[in-house]
């Protein structure tokens, strides 16, 4: 995997956990899996920041 598609990884999982957030918070309110999908969005949210960080320093 080349260098310049390394954080395109971190913020396509920004994405996501963004989205997976936002599907987790409207489930939370309606009928549906709600908890486990505001979890997984958030936990995929923190390693996708986690990864821009770490690129960064480098």
């Amino acid at each position: 995997m080349s260098l310049a598609t390394k954080p395109f990884i971190g913020v396509a999982l920004v994405i996501v956990g963004a989205l997976l957030l936002l599907a987790g918070a409207v489930l939370y309110v309606l009928p549906g899996p709600g908890f486990p999908v505001l979890a997984l969005g958030l936990a995929t949210l923190i390693i996708g920041f986690f990864v821009i960080a770490a690129l960064r320093r480098k």
